[in-house]
This record gives C-alpha cells, sequence and structure tokens, in this order.
C-alpha cells in the first residue's frame, strides 16, 4: 500500500505528489490526460516560465516527480473507497491501487455557454480571466458576454487593458441604473440583444452575431462559464460538490489546508478553488501535501509508540 494516490495530474496534483516524493513518501498519480488548460496557447504570470505551453510544464512536472521516485499512471478514476485504514481507488481498465491517504486534484470544467462557435475559439481569443490572458488583448476591441450580473464586474475589470470594451447583454439582466453609470464613466458601451453566434475568420474571433442579425465585430470575447469540479468517481468517498459562496459555480469544499469533510481525504487546485490560476493551484497542492505528510507522520508516530509499548 502506498501512503498517498493523487487523483488528477495536472498543477495542483503534480506539485503536490513533488512535494510528498520530496518528503520520501510513496507517491502515485493517476490522470487520465485531459487538463482543463490544455487549449490555451501558453500559461501566463508563471514566474520563470512565462508563455510555456500548458502540456509542456505538465511534461516538465512528471519528470520531477519520476526524480523523486514518484509514479505516474494514465486512466481515469471510476470509483474510490474507504477500506480497512485506506483506501482502495479503481480505475477504468478494472484494475485497483490502494493508499493511506488521498490527494483529489481532479480540477473543474468550464460549463460554456450553448452558442455556435464559442466553444472552438475557448482558450484562445474567447477567454474568461483577464490576469491569464488580459496582456494578449490589450488594446483590441473586446466583447463582455453577459450572462448574470456579474457581467459588469467582469466589462469593468477587463477596461485595465483595453479603452474598446463593450458590454454584450446577451442574457443577463439590465445593468442598474448605478451600474450603467459606471459603465458609462468608463466608456463602455452597453449592447442590448441576444447573441446567437460567434464568428471566426481566418481562424480568429470577428465578432458575434445578435438576434437581429447585427454584427458586433470584436478581436476577443470574455465570457463568464458556470465552473463545476470533477468528482466523477469519487461519491463513495462521501466527496460531493456544493454550492461555491460566491456563486460561481460547484466546488469540493476544503479547509485552508486542502482538508476535505472526508478523514484522509484532501483536495486541491481548481477541484476545490474555482478561481485559482496555475500559480495558485501549484501552491495549494504544495499546501495540501504538506498538511497531508504531517498527518501522516502523526500516525507513524502513534504506531511507533504503540510498537514500543508491546
Amino acid at each position: 500500500m502506498r501512503d498517498v494516490i493523487v487523483i488528477g495530474g495536472g498543477a495542483a496534483g503534480l506539485s503536490g505528489a513533488v512535494t510528498l516524493a520530496r518528503a520520501r513518501r510513496s507517491v502515485l498519480v493517476i490522470d487520465d490526460g485531459t487538463p482543463r488548460n490544455a487549449p490555451a496557447d501558453g500559461v501566463h504570470g508563471l514566474l520563470g516560465q512565462e508563455g510555456v505551453s500548458p502540456l509542456e510544464l505538465l511534461v516538465r512536472g512528471r519528470s520531477e516527480l519520476a526524480g523523486y521516485g514518484g509514479s505516474l499512471r494514465t486512466g481515469r478514476v471510476v470509483a474510490a473507497e474507504r477500506e480497512g485504514d485506506g483506501f482502495v481507488v479503481t480505475l477504468d481498465d478494472g484494475t485497483t491501487e490502494q493508499a493511506r491517504r488521498l490527494l483529489v486534484a481532479t480540477g473543474l470544467v468550464d460549463d460554456l455557454p450553448d452558442l455556435p462557435g464559442l466553444r472552438e475559439r475557448w482558450g484562445h481569443d474567447v477567454l474568461h480571466c483577464p490576469y491569464c490572458h488580459g496582456w494578449e488583448v490589450r488594446d483590441q476591441p473586446i466583447g463582455v458576454l453577459a450572462t448574470s450580473e456579474r457581467a459588469v464586474h467582469q466589462a469593468l475589470l477587463f477596461r485595465q487593458w483595453s479603452d474598446d470594451v463593450v458590454l454584450l447583454q446577451h442574457t443577463a439582466p439590465a445593468p442598474t441604473p448605478e451600474q450603467a453609470e459606471q459603465l458609462a464613466a468608463r466608456g463602455i458601451r452597453v449592447v442590448p440583444g441576444e447573441v446567437v453566434e460567434v464568428l471566426a475568420t481566418d481562424g480568429r474571433l470577428s465578432g458575434v452575431r445578435l438576434a437581429s442579425g447585427e454584427v458586433v465585430e470584436r478581436s476577443a470575447l470574455t465570457v463568464m462559464p458556470r465552473f463545476v469540479a470533477r468528482l466523477d468517481g469519487l461519491a463513495g468517498l462521501g466527496l460531493r460538490a456544493v454550492p461555491h459562496e460566491m456563486g460561481v459555480g460547484e466546488h469540493a469544499a476544503s479547509d485552508l489546508m486542502g482538508a476535505s469533510s472526508v478523514p484522509g481525504v484532501w483536495v486541491a487546485g481548481n477541484a476545490t478553488d474555482l478561481m485559482a490560476q496555475v500559480t495558485g493551484a501549484m501552491a495549494a497542492g504544495t499546501r495540501a501535501a504538506a498538511a497531508l505528510n504531517m498527518d501522516l507522520i502523526a500516525e507513524d508516530t502513534t504506531r511507533a509508540v504503540v510498537d514500543l509499548h508491546r
């Protein structure tokens, strides 16, 4: 039986696994090879690795893990449950793995609006995080696709990167008088009407088409997806997604160190922190691994004391 199984081999999972391996713990990462940020052209704001491909970042992380004696299995977890003093995890090929503790770093799913042409541009010139991609669309005509009351906040935020921002009202409520004043003061035009299609020309976003037939030309489009933690196959642990306190989706609740409500199970990265960027996910994986290691040390010490008195 290993010390720890890490479910999910993205930024959070690999960071946690490397930390555990460096702590001389036997650790296995199980990953299904579908990272959330795979469509992105590069990772930004990552100190010392600006613009690195998301997939290249994972290759480097796996190499570091192997260098410390950690293991990696490609596969999808379809079941997990407590068994004795540890846990048993079942993969999609029917095989099982056992460990004393689990670190869940499965990430999230971006629940995007169902609009023709939108998903194809997601991670390129359809985006949501200005700190991840704002610099790359600076000074460009930006459209904010409003799907909730948070769209006004998003429009005001992206105004920092461009003075040509329009709020596409789409399915969101109309701005309040106070919000309308704020938008006007910042030179953000509100375009009424529902968006029915995202347009692209020569492989680049060119605008959106409204239900009226009007085309609003834009070079970048921002949208606030609904974020849903990926917890498929983990119901047997009692680990379930709950509404996030900010109303942005569903996550696996945890404390500041990543401990979940299920004893022996920690959570890190976007599975619990829906707003975390790559750097935050890495830090969370490391922090959860440190807490998890201390929990194992406490158990090891208790067992050693018992053995001492035999």
